[in-house]
C-alpha cells in the first residue's frame, strides 16, 4: 500500500476509530468518472473532496456527478467570491495533494460542506490519500467525522 494511503488509514483509526478498507488502482482515480469505472459504481457515488477558498480554505465533498457552485458557496460563507484552491494551499493546509484529499483527517481543521445529494446513498467512495486510493464509507460518517454541514452547494 502506498505510504500516503497507509498514513490516511492509520489517521482514520487513531482519530475516529474507523477501520477503513483502502482500495488502490494502478490506473488511478483522478477523476470521478475514472474512480467510478475502476470501482464499478455510479459516478454519483464518488465523494470528491474539492478544496476552495472562500475567506479561508474549505472542503466541499460533492457527488462526482455534480459540480460545486462557487456562488452558492460564497453565499453560504457570507463572502463575495470563492475560488478553487491552489495546489500549494491544499497541501500546506490539508496535508494532502490534489486527487488524494480525503473528506477528513486534514492537517488543519477547516470547514467542510457535504453535497446533500451524497446523503441519498448508503455507501460512497472517497479518496484515501492518493489519486490511486479510495475507500467506501457511509455519507453520515463523513458528516460526523468532518463535522460537516450538509448543504446544497452544487450547480
Amino acid at each position: 500500500m502506498h505510504e500516503r494511503a497507509a498514513a490516511f488509514r492509520e489517521q482514520a483509526r487513531e482519530q475516529y476509530g474507523l477501520e477503513v478498507e483502502v482500495r488502490e488502482f494502478d490506473e488511478g482515480t483522478k477523476t470521478a468518472a475514472d474512480a467510478a469505472e475502476a470501482i464499478g459504481c455510479d459516478v454519483a457515488q464518488i465523494a470528491s473532496s474539492i478544496a476552495l477558498v472562500a475567506d479561508q480554505l474549505v472542503v466541499v465533498v460533492t457527488s462526482g456527478a455534480n459540480r460545486v457552485d462557487t456562488r452558492m458557496l460564497s453565499t453560504l460563507r457570507g463572502v463575495h467570491q470563492a475560488r478553487m484552491a491552489e495546489p500549494d494551499e491544499i497541501s500546506e493546509t490539508l496535508g494532502w495533494s490534489i486527487g488524494g484529499v480525503p473528506p477528513f483527517c486534514h492537517e488543519t481543521a477547516v470547514p467542510v460542506y457535504v453535497d446533500e445529494t451524497l446523503t441519498e446513498f448508503d455507501t460512497v467512495w472517497a479518496a484515501a490519500g492518493t489519486p490511486q486510493a479510495v475507500f467506501p464509507i457511509d455519507p453520515g460518517t463523513i458528516v460526523e467525522c468532518s463535522d460537516a454541514t450538509v448543504a446544497d452547494v452544487v450547480e
